[in-house]
């Protein structure tokens, strides 16, 4: 996918499955991959999709409760957990 993207892990394949199935009925062009190796979850699978879909992807998620390890986006080469408006989540110390 081109541009910025946001992606959502897992820990269960049966929620990613569920998700995918959603998102793509709500016409988000998703991309289903590996999870990357710096984000721990439980399932191996994650959906990836544009960042001005993310509101509607997570309002999507949140009231078919479906249960997520978290959305992230790439800064710096690296995977970082975003808060409800796609920002880095502040580190608590």
């Amino acid at each position: 996918m081109e541009g910025e993207t946001v992606l959502i892990a897992f820990d269960s394949t049966q929620q990613a499955l569920r998700a995918e199935m959603l998102l793509e009925y709500a016409d988000i062009e998703i991309d289903t991959r590996p999870t990357p190796k710096e984000i721990t979850a439980g399932c191996a699978l994650s959906i990836e999709f544009p960042l001005p879909d993310y509101a509607q992807a997570k309002t999507i998620i949140e009231e078919q409760q479906v249960v997520i390890r978290g959305y992230f986006r790439q800064f710096s080469d690296r995977y970082e957990e975003i808060d409800g408006k796609g920002n880095r989540k502040e580190q608590v110390k």
